[in-house]
């Protein structure tokens, strides 16, 4: 059985097989506006492994594919969970943790439940809290540690989990595929859907305390899952140019695209923002030798509009 930790061949092997441009890791080139965009909805499965590339080929009960096949096929984002360094079997029925990360109050739910028709995902696409759930008031944080679905995401995720976990033994799970191998190490914050990327301890800390007070680190800030990637950039840009950084101060009420420049209308602060982004490809420093380019986005425009006289419901 696998004790969790990486033993040094892998650790060689897993630093020769990263073929993500340069500065991917390190924070040096931009990762904002690349949260996962179809994660409005999630369900984590704790289930200890192992874990195949892909959901669909883990060796999993019968009844936990039948939960991942219902949530797919109703938006949900399975993701598996254990605890950093954990490989026991889970016993005692499935403990499950729904989400909805866009809801105009984001929540997350917990239970254990016996099998799939213990587990009314109608209710969470709904907004509603399954009555095999629970809310909890604590976040939970996710760190990508997927290896069979990306190295890097091992080679630098688990570390950066099981240290997490010195300091919050209950809120740190590791997790399969956030989406976004580039970036590992990845942390998700939920119930917000506030994705972190390139991250380092010192920055994963900060972060997590950040988010445990209400708000945002634009450093190494993803972005928030569940709506398109040009709100994401919009939503950066204004925190970036009002300085406001708690979580739901900013938000989009509003986006239209031409061709490849998006406008968006977000409300930050006591004021209110026509912003206009577009997409651009950076020149890596590997150039054509990376197996990947990188897409972010620019800034065009940004203007401030009327103050907010009243509460504007925001766009997911």
């Amino acid at each position: 059985m696998s004790s969790g930790r990486v033993s040094g061949t892998d650790r060689r092997a897993w630093a020769g097989s990263c073929s993500h441009p340069a500065g991917c890791h390190t924070g040096d080139l931009p990762v904002l506006a690349s949260a996962t965009v179809g994660a409005r909805f999630w369900l984590l499965i704790e289930h200890s492994g192992p874990w195949a590339s892909h959901l669909e080929d883990c060796r999993l009960p019968e009844e936990v594919h039948a939960l991942i096949r219902r949530a797919q096929s109703l938006g949900i984002r399975p993701q598996l969970i254990r605890r950093p360094g954990h490989r026991k079997p889970v016993t005692g029925g499935i403990h499950v943790m729904v989400a909805d990360a866009t809801a105009p109050e984001p929540w997350i739910a917990e239970g254990v439940i016996a099998g799939p028709s213990d587990l009314d995902m109608d209710a969470l696409v709904a907004g509603v809290v399954p009555e095999s759930c629970i809310l909890v008031s604590e976040p939970v944080f996710l760190v990508c540690t997927h290896a069979k679905r990306n190295a890097c995401c091992a080679r630098i995720g688990l570390p950066l989990a099981r240290s997490l976990a010195e300091v919050l033994p209950d809120r740190i799970w590791e997790t399969s595929h956030v989406g976004g191998d580039r970036y590992a190490a990845n942390l998700v914050c939920l119930p917000h859907g506030l994705y972190y990327g390139s991250m380092s301890q010192a920055a994963a800390i900060a972060a997590v305390d950040a988010y445990r007070s209400g708000e945002v680190i634009l450093d190494r800030f993803r972005g928030r899952a569940g709506i398109p990637e040009p709100s994401q950039a919009a939503e950066h840009f204004v925190r970036a140019h009002t300085g406001e950084l708690s979580v739901g101060g900013v938000a989009v009420e509003s986006s239209r695209s031409d061709g490849v420049t998006t406008e968006v209308f977000v409300r930050g602060g006591d004021a209110r923002f026509r912003v206009v982004v577009e997409p651009m490809t950076l020149t890596t420093p590997c150039g054509t030798a990376c197996a990947e380019t990188v897409t972010t986005y620019r800034l065009v425009t940004l203007d401030r509009l009327t103050p907010v006289r009243y509460a504007t419901p925001a766009l997911a």
